[in-house]
């Protein structure tokens, strides 16, 4: 039986998930918040990002798991995670170049996310087996990921730093 319908729908599941938490509960919270403090949050699970280094690990995957897909998703999920580490120390910091690292982090990481998914579905041809206990990273922890990237952009396109976010998008819409 051909599993890729099945590793689809549990990756759109979880993209819908994501996004109705982050509708309901994450993003009225991070509304009020200084710019930075709102960033902070949406780049912290972004730490957890060495979990891609689990597609080195033999008996993790399976070792019909392409080393080239391996190597770009690990160290891509590893450059996040310490970009990410990067970034929140600065944000905490205030520092001048916070909002910088930011955007590379939001830039880089989403760039990688979307291209170990394109790269499995057509680069690769990945089926879905050679994931083996990898398999709930892209369809539970990649998709999160990425709608906290797109929250972080929104944050990054529409706030001031002086400002809570509501003020700031009402100023920019004014």
């Amino acid at each position: 039986m051909d599993n890729t319908p099945l590793m689809g729908l549990s990756i759109l599941l979880s993209f819908f998930a994501s996004a109705r938490v982050a509708q309901l509960y994450v993003w009225p919270r991070l509304r009020d918040l200084p710019r930075e403090e709102a960033l902070n949050v949406l780049v912290a699970p972004h730490l957890f990002r060495f979990i891609g280094l689990s597609f080195l690990l033999p008996g993790v995957v399976s070792p019909a798991l392409p080393h080239s897909f391996a190597l770009h998703v690990a160290y891509g999920d590893l450059a996040a995670a310490v970009l990410a580490g990067i970034a929140t120390l600065a944000l905490s910091a205030r520092a001048s170049w916070a909002i910088s690292i930011t955007w590379l982090l939001s830039v880089v990481g989403t760039a990688d996310l979307l291209y170990a998914y394109y790269d499995a579905l057509f680069g690769v041809g990945l089926a879905p087996g050679v994931l083996g206990a990898a398999v709930y990273i892209p369809t539970v922890i990649v998709p999160p990921l990425l709608v906290a990237h797109v929250m972080a952009f929104r944050v990054l396109l529409s706030a001031r730093r002086e400002v809570g976010l509501d003020q700031a998008i009402a100023s920019r819409s004014a």
